[in-house]
């Protein structure tokens, strides 16, 4: 193929060789969706419809759980519909789709998590400035921000990268689209608009992982020196469920993405994958609701009152 406007689908990654594992995948895959449908979708209604969750912390959450049921939603049905019709290929337009709302939602993850670092932060450090610093005002517009910008930056990298020259054929070693495997199809390995988005976003996400451990350093700095070890252990179990998502977050896409090439497997590559874009969503709630009493009891009146109406 001498470029891409004679590319008219790709071919993804297959998830197995043997209808056996087809099938099985399918419903690991249905299984971790379904998860994730019904926890986000708990969270979701529960934030919504308690009066006494509406709160920075639980607003913040609940935004968190509609990218989670975003990015799972844009990559798993397709995998699904693979598996079980037994098919690798997706359209052009289908796979241009998967990348810009991929990256958009895992984009609004991530500065999502930045400012949920940063209601950590006023709520331990400046607690007598909490409802100047976050009030709903303020609160809104964190998140309009988080979400414009995470819309803007998966536009740009969506735009720039379809309309490089593809020459390497048509074949994605993912079961999805991603910008990097698209770009190893390029005809032009050092474009430079491309590589200076890449840098542009690179840079941003270091400045919102800068700012992550600046805040927990002085998060930590200011729970040490609360005198009472009940009191240290209270403002510790608020950070925990955010620590363990950033963890869960960050350890699998970075590695999923820069992972020495010496350990690299397809079996790997397509485990690493599956756990970086489908694991996640699921876990989060899980993680949330965990540790937080609130939210735990608002999911349970929330369950009560659909099984007592139906």
């Amino acid at each position: 193929m001498s470029n891409s406007s004679s590319i008219s689908h790709f071919l993804l990654l297959a998830l197995a060789d043997t209808r056996q594992l087809q099938l099985l995948h399918f419903c690991l895959l249905l299984g971790i969706s379904l998860a994730a449908l019904l926890a986000n979708g708990l969270i979701i209604s529960a934030v919504a419809c308690g009066h006494h969750l509406h709160t920075p912390m639980f607003f913040f959450l609940l935004n968190l759980a509609l990218s989670d049921l975003g990015s799972i939603c844009t990559t798993v049905p397709k995998a699904m519909h693979n598996s079980i019709w037994d098919t690798t290929t997706i359209s052009y337009t289908g796979c241009a789709a998967q990348v810009f709302f991929f990256l958009f939602f895992i984009s609004a993850e991530f500065y999502l998590l930045t400012i949920m670092c940063y209601d950590r932060y006023v709520s331990i450090c400046k607690p007598l400035h909490y409802g100047t610093l976050l009030g709903s005002r303020a609160c809104a517009h964190m998140a309009a921000a988080a979400w414009a910008s995470a819309f803007l930056n998966a536009l740009l990298q969506t735009v720039n990268t379809f309309s490089l020259p593809l020459c390497h054929g048509n074949a994605l070693g993912q079961f999805f689209c991603e910008i990097p495997q698209i770009l190893k199809l390029s005809c032009s390995h050092s474009n430079l608009k491309e590589l200076g988005l890449i840098a542009v976003s690179a840079c941003l996400a270091l400045c919102c992982f800068v700012f992550i451990v600046f805040s927990y350093v002085q998060i930590f700095r200011a729970v040490l020196r609360i005198p009472s070890e009940q009191g240290q252990h209270k403002a510790f179990s608020t950070c925990l469920p955010h620590l363990a998502v950033l963890s869960l977050f960050l350890s699998t896409a970075i590695f999923a993405h820069l992972k020495p090439p010496s350990i690299s497997s397809p079996f790997l590559d397509l485990a690493v994958s599956v756990l970086y874009s489908a694991v996640p969503p699921a876990l989060n709630p899980l993680i949330y609701s965990l540790r937080n009493q609130e939210l735990k009891a608002a999911v349970w009146r929330l369950m009560t009152r659909w099984f007592q109406k139906y």
